[in-house]
């Protein structure tokens, strides 16, 4: 298997999702509209400007911020989760949602989507994830898991319990740091925990997956829960917890 030494540009990114979700030029530049002359420069190393990527997220089928931390630029507040300190309670909820039906699954993501947003602090931890890593695989990684919440730790858990791996919290500050390398066999746990087809995760990371590995589609409903309760407070996801907790004593 060829190692690949250098991170790509986003525009180099941007290319190979297209071309691998069978999106051509015509394609992107039609579903961008008036942005198509940025993508154009994009597409040739230029860096990608806010609007541009909150339109093209949905093309891809990611999440905006997501699409911030893998063009490796500075998010906007209102795409930020709102209090980082929740991280430490979704291993938690991970754990009960995995006990409960899909339906039921569904009606805990009705219930959290439920809840009201409150105003954003004077100051937000997520936006500065991108000065603590060295740019590159590991810094977009570790981006896009704050953008759900995690640090190392809760990050080590949740894997855990979705992905069926085992890493110790060093070792995801080593992967961040560049100091473990992003391996194949890594792209599938991560996948559930992120949400975002294995084939498509290996190429935003850069990692060459073997010719004969079959691209997976992760189970969202779990993932999307993690996602639906980053713009939430802590007391809010204890309440989300306990209403899981009522949902499988109901079972």
């Amino acid at each position: 298997m060829r190692k690949m030494n250098k991170y790509p540009s986003f525009g180099v990114l941007l290319g190979r999702v297209a071309d691998r979700q069978g999106l051509g030029l015509d394609d992107l530049s039609e579903q961008l509209g008036l942005l198509a002359m940025e993508l154009k420069s994009v597409l040739c190393g230029a860096v990608p400007g806010s609007l541009f990527l909150k339109r093209l997220a949905p093309v891809l089928d990611l999440h905006a911020a997501d699409l911030f931390a893998i063009a490796q630029v500075a998010m906007p507040d209102e795409l930020a989760p709102l209090d980082m300190a929740v991280g430490q309670f979704i291993p938690r909820l991970v754990e009960c949602a995995l006990l409960l039906t899909p339906e039921r699954r569904e009606r805990l993501r009705q219930y959290a989507r439920s809840l009201p947003q409150f105003s954003r602090p004077q100051s937000s931890e997520a936006p500065r994830v991108h000065k603590q890593y060295v740019p590159g695989p590991g810094a977009v990684l570790m981006r896009m898991l704050a953008n759900r919440t995690l640090n190392w730790t809760s990050s080590a858990k949740v894997l855990s319990r979705l992905g069926g791996v085992h890493l110790a919290a060093s070792s995801i500050g080593a992967l961040g740091r560049g100091r473990k390398e992003l391996t194949p066999d890594l792209m599938a746990p991560f996948s559930s925990v992120l949400g975002i087809r294995t084939d498509i995760l290996a190429i935003l990371l850069s990692v060459e997956l073997p010719d004969s590995t079959v691209p997976l589609t992760p189970q969202v409903d779990v993932s999307e829960l993690i996602w639906d309760v980053r713009r939430l407070v802590g007391d809010q996801v204890r309440r989300i917890i306990e209403e899981a907790e009522y949902l499988i004593s109901e079972a």
